[in-house]
C-alpha cells in the first residue's frame, strides 16, 4: 500500500508544479504561446476552468489557481484517508 500512496504523491507533487509553472509562464509575454506553454495549458486549464468560473479576479489579480492549489492538497489528503480507512477495514 506504501507504493500507492507514494506514487499518488509524486502525481499530485507533479500537477502541483504543473500548476505553478503554468502561472509563472503567465508572466512573461507569449510564453503561453510556446510549446511548453501550449501543453501546461491542455493540462491545467480544465482543472483551473471551474476555479475561474466561481472566483472573480481582483483586477489584474487572478486568486483561482491559490484556491485551485489548496483544493488539490485538500482532495488528495481527503483520498488518503479513504484508503487508510479501506486498508483499515481490511
Amino acid at each position: 500500500m506504501d507504493n500507492v500512496y507514494s506514487f499518488l504523491s509524486v502525481l499530485t507533487e507533479i500537477y502541483y508544479f504543473m500548476i505553478i509553472g503554468y502561472l509563472i509562464l503567465s508572466w512573461f509575454p507569449n510564453a503561453r504561446g510556446s510549446f511548453v506553454g501550449g501543453l501546461l495549458s491542455k493540462l491545467v486549464e480544465p482543472y483551473l476552468a471551474p476555479f475561474r468560473k466561481i472566483i472573480p479576479s481582483i483586477g489584474f489579480i487572478d486568486l483561482s489557481p491559490i484556491v485551485a492549489l489548496i483544493a488539490l492538497k485538500f482532495v488528495v489528503m481527503g483520498i488518503f484517508a479513504v484508503l487508510d480507512f479501506i486498508v483499515g477495514i481490511f
